[in-house]
């Protein structure tokens, strides 16, 4: 499958509420009449995030489809003007970043209902080369965040390594994107040593600092 994640922030001058309810209740049928669309999934930033400000986005789209081709099919399919005409109605077309990854699952588990998405813009330590970035991410740091004992799920969101032909600095390197029960259990996971440990390892590899995050809840559109 070729999985598509697209940041998403909203128009200036709508409200958070207003743009999850058109972006869920509105925009997301016109994603339905794709017939390239494997699976659509859009995760909205929790409310409650905003009571310490701006968000740096408001909700990603994730879009799967059988190969490259078909992404490519999708791209210039008439239905695609419609998306593209709505998209106007409430995003910042200017914030949107598209980011075609190659996904690795580290902690293959079930995703729990209504459980919460802590979703990770990732980006390599100033000066280190994009492959022994993406490998120590993916066998060394991958497995050491897998132990971390409340966490459900973990997958690697690796931007692929064509988009670097065309742009040889996108906004991110990929996307860490991991699933708790509730945000009870994610700050719980964030008192344990494997927790600690974690983040110990995380200047071998990443900048200086917390990376970008939102935590967000999942809805499941097509697939």
């Amino acid at each position: 499958m070729y999985k598509v994640a697209i940041l998403l922030k909203r128009r200036p001058g709508l409200t958070p509420e207003a743009f999850q309810a058109h972006w869920r209740e509105r925009h997301a049928s016109l994603w339905t009449r794709l017939p390239q669309l494997r699976r659509y999934v859009q995760s909205a930033a929790l409310l409650q995030g905003y009571r310490k400000g701006e968000l740096l986005f408001d909700g990603i789209a994730e879009a799967w489809f059988d190969s490259e081709a078909d992404f490519e099919a999708f791209r210039t399919d008439p239905a695609r003007a419609a998306i593209e005409a709505d998209e106007a109605e409430f995003l910042d077309h200017t914030r949107t970043v598209v980011m075609p990854v190659e996904v690795h699952v580290i902690k293959d588990g079930p995703i729990p209902e209504n459980a919460v998405k802590n979703i990770e813009f990732v980006n390599r330590r100033p000066g280190m080369a994009l492959e022994p970035f993406r490998k120590y991410w993916r066998e060394k740091h991958g497995p050491l965040a897998a132990t971390i004992p409340v966490l459900q799920r973990y997958e690697q969101n690796h931007l692929r390594a064509s988009v670097y032909e065309a742009d040889r600095d996108p906004p991110y390197d990929g996307l860490a994107i991991t699933w708790f029960r509730s945000t009870a259990d994610m700050k719980l996971g964030a008192t344990t040593p494997e927790y600690a440990a974690t983040r110990a390892d995380e200047p071998n590899f990443l900048p200086d600092g917390h990376l970008p995050i939102i935590i967000a809840r999942e809805h499941v559109i097509v697939g």
